[in-house]
């Protein structure tokens, strides 16, 4: 497989190893499906390469129990066990934040919200994780539960090296322009169009 190359030069002064080891703010958004599932793909490359992850699913009810996070969480419990690839944290809203019960996504999703950023805050100040994925995170940025640009400025400004993925529709502007990475999925046609239900293996 050919090794991606780039003929643009950034005038940084940075060697290529430096810019290998450059932190990634992504952005996956647009009305096409595939944006989580993309992102959950590029989990699993974090991981092989022994990074601590963390999916942190800001919208999603708990009800459903995805593949990934099935995979997720088994190749989390083979590094506890054979120190192979990397730690896993998965955190879904909907089912209550494991270290805040007290925040309810049912009867107060605004409030749940803000103390899950409040928790990926504190994470990227202590440099706990490697990689972040703040799955649906940009409905509560459109819907108002969290403030834009406090947003961004903690993203731009996190320390180190950790690299942090955001999906969902309608990415606010501010933070497609900060990102390093954003990529559109554009639909062409769905299934559901036809009237088709989701599908185990192909939804969930």
């Amino acid at each position: 497989m050919p090794r991606a190359r780039t003929t643009a030069d950034p005038g940084d002064g940075l060697s290529t190893r430096q810019r290998r080891l450059r932190p990634v703010l992504a952005v996956h958004t647009g009305d096409g499906k595939g944006k989580t599932t993309a992102a959950m793909g590029t989990a699993l490359r974090a991981w092989h390469q022994g990074w601590s992850i963390g999916v942190f699913q800001f919208i999603k009810s708990g009800r459903w129990h995805p593949g990934e996070q099935a995979a997720l969480e088994a190749l989390g419990r083979l590094h506890d066990a054979t120190g192979e690839g990397g730690p896993v944290v998965w955190e879904t809203m909907g089912t209550g934040w494991s270290w805040a019960r007290a925040f309810s996504a049912g009867t107060d999703p605004a409030g749940a919200a803000r103390e899950g950023w409040r928790q990926v805050c504190s994470l990227l100040a202590d440099e706990a994780l490697d990689f972040y994925l703040l799955d649906e995170f940009s409905y509560a940025l459109n819907w108002g539960w969290l403030d834009v640009d406090e947003v961004v400025d903690t993203l731009t400004h996190r320390p180190g090296s950790q690299h942090v993925v955001i999906t969902g529709r309608n990415c606010p502007q501010q933070l497609i322009e900060a990102a390093d990475l954003v990529t559109e999925m554009t639909k062409i046609s769905h299934p559901f169009d036809a009237g088709q239900r989701g599908q185990a293996g192909i939804e969930w």
